[in-house]
């Protein structure tokens, strides 16, 4: 579900130090665009609300979320607004508390730890 070689990717090349803040900045943006989707009116709303978020996911390192949005992605770009947004929302829930879980592991641990 965390790919976390690329959370461990993000650390190190922000650095330890900022890590906490750039995450939580990555989730809050997150937040927001889960909410988007169930306001979005359009095919063409779903689309950037679901690009935006399949960009966070990766950055973070939530692969079946990025998965998730891409497909929904493709299908909102060919006109389509049937997306199980429930289906990506708890994968989003799901996710973001594997990774709230995970990230004090991954911070003591250092950057050899597989997980």
């Amino acid at each position: 579900m965390i790919d976390w070689a690329r959370v461990i990717e993000l650390r190190d090349e922000i650095g330890p130090d900022s890590f906490d803040e750039v995450a939580l900045l990555f989730l809050e943006e997150a937040d927001d665009a889960v909410e988007q989707l169930s306001a979005a009116q359009s095919a063409t709303a779903l689309e950037s609300a679901l690009h935006f978020l399949k960009g966070s996911a990766l950055n973070l390192g939530f692969r079946e979320l990025a998965r998730l949005c891409q497909v929904g992605e493709k299908t909102a770009a060919s006109g389509a607004t049937l997306i199980d947004i429930v289906q990506i929302k708890t994968a989003y829930d799901v996710s973001k508390s594997a990774f709230q879980s995970g990230r004090g592991q991954m911070m003591v641990a250092g950057s050899n730890q597989e997980f």
